[in-house]
Protein backbone atom coordinates (compact mmCIF):
# COMPACT_ATOMS: atom_id res chain seq x y z
CA UNK A 1 0.00 0.00 0.00
CA UNK A 2 0.93 3.57 -0.21
CA UNK A 3 0.03 6.00 2.04
CA UNK A 4 -0.38 9.91 2.17
CA UNK A 5 -1.29 12.96 3.78
CA UNK A 6 -3.33 15.10 1.26
CA UNK A 7 -5.03 18.58 1.56
CA UNK A 8 -8.06 19.05 -0.51
CA UNK A 9 -8.78 23.16 -0.30
CA UNK A 10 -6.96 25.99 0.98
CA UNK A 11 -6.61 25.85 4.77
CA UNK A 12 -8.02 22.16 5.02
CA UNK A 13 -5.57 19.61 7.69
CA UNK A 14 -4.34 16.99 5.91
CA UNK A 15 -6.05 13.61 5.97
CA UNK A 16 -4.68 10.09 5.70
CA UNK A 17 -5.06 8.58 2.05
CA UNK A 18 -4.17 5.36 0.40
CA UNK A 19 -3.35 5.65 -3.11
CA UNK A 20 -5.76 3.52 -5.42
CA UNK A 21 -3.19 4.01 -8.86
CA UNK A 22 -0.41 6.39 -9.58
CA UNK A 23 -3.09 9.35 -10.08
CA UNK A 24 -5.56 8.84 -7.56
CA UNK A 25 -6.45 8.15 -4.02
CA UNK A 26 -9.36 7.45 -1.36
CA UNK A 27 -9.03 9.43 1.98
CA UNK A 28 -9.51 6.62 4.69
CA UNK A 29 -12.33 9.14 6.60
CA UNK A 30 -14.90 8.63 3.77
CA UNK A 31 -14.35 4.64 3.63
CA UNK A 32 -14.06 3.74 7.31
CA UNK A 33 -15.62 4.36 10.62
CA UNK A 34 -13.16 5.50 13.65
CA UNK A 35 -10.54 5.73 10.61
CA UNK A 36 -6.79 6.49 11.78
CA UNK A 37 -6.27 10.37 11.49
CA UNK A 38 -2.87 10.56 10.16
CA UNK A 39 -0.02 7.44 9.41
CA UNK A 40 1.35 7.68 13.36
CA UNK A 41 -2.00 6.93 14.27
CA UNK A 42 -2.00 4.13 12.09
CA UNK A 43 0.79 2.52 13.08
CA UNK A 44 0.32 2.99 16.58
CA UNK A 45 -2.73 1.27 16.41
CA UNK A 46 -0.18 -1.84 15.25
CA UNK A 47 -0.54 -4.78 12.17
CA UNK A 48 -4.58 -5.48 12.49
CA UNK A 49 -5.43 -1.94 11.69
CA UNK A 50 -3.26 -2.17 9.03
CA UNK A 51 -4.78 -5.23 7.93
CA UNK A 52 -8.51 -3.44 8.15
CA UNK A 53 -7.24 -0.49 6.41
CA UNK A 54 -5.80 -2.59 3.69
CA UNK A 55 -9.03 -4.94 3.15
CA UNK A 56 -11.06 -1.96 2.97
CA UNK A 57 -8.72 -0.41 0.30
CA UNK A 58 -8.30 -3.31 -1.71
CA UNK A 59 -12.38 -3.25 -1.39
CA UNK A 60 -12.90 0.50 -2.42
CA UNK A 61 -9.98 -0.30 -5.56
CA UNK A 62 -12.51 -3.06 -6.45
CA UNK A 63 -15.72 -1.50 -6.41
CA UNK A 64 -14.76 1.55 -8.91
CA UNK A 65 -15.35 3.98 -5.87
CA UNK A 66 -14.91 7.52 -6.86
CA UNK A 67 -11.77 8.95 -5.77
CA UNK A 68 -9.83 12.03 -5.48
CA UNK A 69 -7.44 12.98 -7.95
CA UNK A 70 -4.02 13.58 -6.95
CA UNK A 71 -3.53 16.48 -9.14
CA UNK A 72 -6.19 18.10 -7.46
CA UNK A 73 -4.87 18.43 -4.15
CA UNK A 74 -1.64 18.88 -2.06
CA UNK A 75 0.99 16.89 -0.71
CA UNK A 76 1.50 17.40 3.13
CA UNK A 77 4.79 15.64 4.52
CA UNK A 78 4.51 11.40 4.41
CA UNK A 79 5.42 12.01 7.13
CA UNK A 80 3.62 14.19 10.36
CA UNK A 81 4.10 13.33 13.86
CA UNK A 82 6.85 10.34 13.91
CA UNK A 83 8.56 10.16 17.72
CA UNK A 84 11.75 10.93 16.42
CA UNK A 85 13.93 11.79 13.29
CA UNK A 86 17.23 10.09 13.24
CA UNK A 87 19.62 10.90 10.08
CA UNK A 88 22.61 8.57 9.48
CA UNK A 89 25.95 11.21 7.93
CA UNK A 90 28.34 9.30 5.99
CA UNK A 91 26.45 6.56 4.91
CA UNK A 92 27.89 6.33 1.33
CA UNK A 93 31.87 6.41 1.03
CA UNK A 94 31.73 8.10 -1.66
CA UNK A 95 30.18 11.02 -0.36
CA UNK A 96 31.96 10.85 2.68
CA UNK A 97 35.15 10.99 0.56
CA UNK A 98 33.71 14.15 -1.30
CA UNK A 99 32.94 16.41 1.80
CA UNK A 100 36.78 15.47 3.15
CA UNK A 101 34.99 13.58 6.21
CA UNK A 102 36.76 10.18 7.59
CA UNK A 103 33.92 8.09 8.11
CA UNK A 104 34.51 6.61 11.74
CA UNK A 105 33.89 3.03 13.27
CA UNK A 106 30.75 3.65 14.02
CA UNK A 107 27.57 5.37 12.25
CA UNK A 108 27.51 9.48 12.55
CA UNK A 109 23.74 9.79 13.69
CA UNK A 110 22.13 13.09 14.28
CA UNK A 111 18.48 14.26 15.42
CA UNK A 112 16.14 16.16 12.80
CA UNK A 113 13.79 17.99 14.17
CA UNK A 114 10.13 17.92 12.97
CA UNK A 115 9.61 21.55 12.34
CA UNK A 116 11.56 20.85 9.07
CA UNK A 117 9.14 18.59 7.56
CA UNK A 118 7.78 19.24 4.28
CA UNK A 119 5.41 17.84 1.47
CA UNK A 120 5.79 17.24 -1.73
CA UNK A 121 5.64 19.95 -4.25
CA UNK A 122 6.21 22.89 -1.38
CA UNK A 123 7.92 25.95 -1.77
CA UNK A 124 11.39 25.54 1.47
CA UNK A 125 12.31 29.23 2.16
CA UNK A 126 15.32 30.89 4.56
CA UNK A 127 16.75 34.03 4.53
CA UNK A 128 19.83 34.87 2.59
CA UNK A 129 21.65 35.93 5.74
CA UNK A 130 21.20 32.26 7.14
CA UNK A 131 22.94 30.52 4.81
CA UNK A 132 24.49 30.99 1.05
CA UNK A 133 25.31 27.21 0.52
CA UNK A 134 22.22 25.50 1.54
CA UNK A 135 22.67 22.07 -0.61
CA UNK A 136 20.19 19.00 -1.49
CA UNK A 137 20.92 14.86 -0.73
CA UNK A 138 18.67 12.63 -1.77
CA UNK A 139 17.80 9.86 1.00
CA UNK A 140 15.80 7.02 1.68
CA UNK A 141 13.56 7.18 4.46
CA UNK A 142 12.85 4.42 6.74
CA UNK A 143 9.96 4.39 8.76
CA UNK A 144 9.55 1.95 11.92
CA UNK A 145 6.05 -0.39 12.86
CA UNK A 146 6.69 -1.93 16.09
CA UNK A 147 8.98 -1.22 18.63
CA UNK A 148 13.11 -1.98 18.20
CA UNK A 149 14.82 -2.42 20.79
CA UNK A 150 17.83 -4.13 20.75
CA UNK A 151 17.20 -6.14 18.09
CA UNK A 152 19.60 -7.93 15.54
CA UNK A 153 20.47 -7.52 12.17
CA UNK A 154 18.76 -10.42 11.01
CA UNK A 155 15.59 -9.27 12.88
CA UNK A 156 15.65 -6.01 12.01
CA UNK A 157 13.73 -5.55 8.99
CA UNK A 158 10.74 -7.07 10.24
CA UNK A 159 9.98 -3.71 12.59
CA UNK A 160 9.85 -1.87 9.38
CA UNK A 161 6.54 0.10 8.38
CA UNK A 162 7.83 0.98 5.57
CA UNK A 163 10.10 3.36 2.91
CA UNK A 164 9.85 6.76 1.77
CA UNK A 165 11.73 9.47 0.28
CA UNK A 166 13.91 12.41 2.34
CA UNK A 167 15.45 15.49 0.45
CA UNK A 168 18.18 16.05 3.59
CA UNK A 169 18.67 20.12 2.65
CA UNK A 170 22.19 21.12 4.45
CA UNK A 171 22.91 24.51 5.17
CA UNK A 172 26.90 23.53 4.34
CA UNK A 173 28.53 26.77 5.83
CA UNK A 174 26.78 26.27 8.92
CA UNK A 175 27.58 22.60 8.85
CA UNK A 176 31.48 23.16 8.78
CA UNK A 177 31.52 26.13 11.27
CA UNK A 178 29.65 24.61 13.93
CA UNK A 179 29.95 21.36 16.25
CA UNK A 180 26.69 18.97 15.50
CA UNK A 181 24.52 18.68 12.38
CA UNK A 182 21.21 19.02 13.47
CA UNK A 183 20.48 22.98 13.00
CA UNK A 184 22.31 23.47 9.75
CA UNK A 185 19.61 20.63 8.70
CA UNK A 186 16.60 21.61 10.46
CA UNK A 187 15.96 25.02 9.04
CA UNK A 188 12.00 24.90 8.13
CA UNK A 189 11.31 23.05 5.25
CA UNK A 190 14.32 21.26 5.58
CA UNK A 191 13.34 17.59 5.32
CA UNK A 192 10.78 17.51 2.40
CA UNK A 193 9.48 13.63 3.06
CA UNK A 194 7.26 11.87 0.42
CA UNK A 195 5.50 12.05 -1.60
CA UNK A 196 3.76 8.55 0.08
CA UNK A 197 4.89 6.37 2.65
CA UNK A 198 5.17 2.82 0.56
CA UNK A 199 4.53 -0.27 2.87
CA UNK A 200 7.33 -2.79 3.37
CA UNK A 201 6.22 -5.63 1.69
CA UNK A 202 6.02 -3.67 -1.58
CA UNK A 203 10.14 -2.84 -1.41
CA UNK A 204 11.44 -6.75 -1.08
CA UNK A 205 15.19 -5.19 -0.88
CA UNK A 206 15.74 -2.26 0.51
CA UNK A 207 19.70 -2.55 -0.95
CA UNK A 208 18.89 -2.24 -4.12
CA UNK A 209 17.33 0.60 -5.43
CA UNK A 210 18.49 3.40 -7.44
CA UNK A 211 18.69 6.95 -5.94
CA UNK A 212 18.67 10.21 -8.09
CA UNK A 213 18.47 14.31 -7.32
CA UNK A 214 17.35 15.98 -10.61
CA UNK A 215 18.45 20.13 -10.00
CA UNK A 216 16.38 22.36 -12.09
CA UNK A 217 16.30 19.51 -15.18
CA UNK A 218 20.19 18.32 -14.62
CA UNK A 219 20.77 15.35 -13.08
CA UNK A 220 23.16 15.84 -9.73
CA UNK A 221 23.26 12.98 -7.73
CA UNK A 222 22.57 8.61 -9.46
CA UNK A 223 23.07 5.97 -7.39
CA UNK A 224 22.47 2.68 -5.40
CA UNK A 225 21.25 1.86 -2.00
CA UNK A 226 24.08 -1.06 -2.39
CA UNK A 227 26.45 1.38 -2.19
CA UNK A 228 25.36 2.39 1.53
CA UNK A 229 28.34 1.17 4.27
CA UNK A 230 25.61 0.34 6.61
CA UNK A 231 22.58 -1.68 5.51
CA UNK A 232 19.42 -0.59 6.49
CA UNK A 233 18.83 -3.38 8.66
CA UNK A 234 22.48 -2.92 10.52
CA UNK A 235 21.31 0.84 11.24
CA UNK A 236 18.07 -0.04 12.63
CA UNK A 237 20.08 -2.63 14.83
CA UNK A 238 22.73 -0.09 16.04
CA UNK A 239 20.30 2.63 17.16
CA UNK A 240 18.34 0.11 18.91
CA UNK A 241 20.77 -0.87 21.38
CA UNK A 242 20.85 2.31 22.92
CA UNK A 243 17.46 3.71 22.39
CA UNK A 244 13.69 1.66 21.97
CA UNK A 245 12.28 3.15 18.41
CA UNK A 246 8.93 3.47 18.55
CA UNK A 247 6.50 2.89 16.11
CA UNK A 248 6.44 5.95 13.61
CA UNK A 249 10.35 6.82 14.00
CA UNK A 250 11.50 7.81 10.79
CA UNK A 251 15.17 7.18 9.74
CA UNK A 252 16.92 8.56 7.02
CA UNK A 253 20.05 6.77 5.64
CA UNK A 254 21.88 8.71 4.03
CA UNK A 255 22.91 10.03 0.97
CA UNK A 256 25.61 9.42 -1.93
CA UNK A 257 28.01 11.45 -4.00
CA UNK A 258 27.08 14.28 -6.32
CA UNK A 259 26.60 16.63 -3.73
CA UNK A 260 26.43 20.55 -5.04
CA UNK A 261 29.47 21.21 -1.49
CA UNK A 262 31.72 18.99 -3.76
CA UNK A 263 31.57 20.02 -7.28
CA UNK A 264 34.01 22.16 -9.02
CA UNK A 265 32.59 24.78 -9.35
CA UNK A 266 30.32 24.31 -6.26
CA UNK A 267 26.56 23.94 -6.99
CA UNK A 268 23.72 25.23 -4.28
CA UNK A 269 20.06 25.99 -3.85
CA UNK A 270 19.27 29.30 -4.98
CA UNK A 271 15.80 31.33 -5.41
CA UNK A 272 13.73 29.67 -7.72
CA UNK A 273 15.49 26.47 -7.73
CA UNK A 274 13.32 22.93 -8.14
CA UNK A 275 14.88 20.18 -6.87
CA UNK A 276 13.31 16.35 -7.14
CA UNK A 277 15.10 13.53 -5.42
CA UNK A 278 13.92 10.10 -6.43
CA UNK A 279 14.28 6.34 -5.01
CA UNK A 280 13.57 3.36 -6.92
CA UNK A 281 9.90 1.83 -6.48
CA UNK A 282 9.01 4.66 -3.98
CA UNK A 283 8.92 7.58 -5.80
CA UNK A 284 9.63 11.11 -6.82
CA UNK A 285 9.87 13.99 -4.72
CA UNK A 286 9.63 17.61 -5.45
CA UNK A 287 11.02 21.07 -3.87
CA UNK A 288 11.08 24.45 -5.05
CA UNK A 289 12.93 27.02 -3.30
CA UNK A 290 12.77 30.59 -2.08
CA UNK A 291 15.61 32.87 -0.79
CA UNK A 292 14.63 36.07 1.19
CA UNK A 293 16.98 38.77 1.91
CA UNK A 294 16.32 39.74 4.87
Amino acid sequence: MRFAHLVAGNGAPPRLAVLIDEESAVFLDEILEDAPRDLQDLIERGPAEVDRVRAFADRARGSGMSATATAEVEFASAVLRPPAIYAVGLNYRAHADELNIVSTSAPTVFALWPNSLAGHEGVTEWPRSLSTEVDYEVELGVLIGTPACNVSVDDALSHVFGYTVVNDMTARDLQFSEQQWSRCKSFDGFTPTGPVVVTADEVPDPQNLRISTDLDGERMQDGNTAEMVRTVAQLISFLSRSATLQPGTLISTGTTSGAGYSRDPQVFLVDGSTVTVTVEGIGELTTHTRVTRA
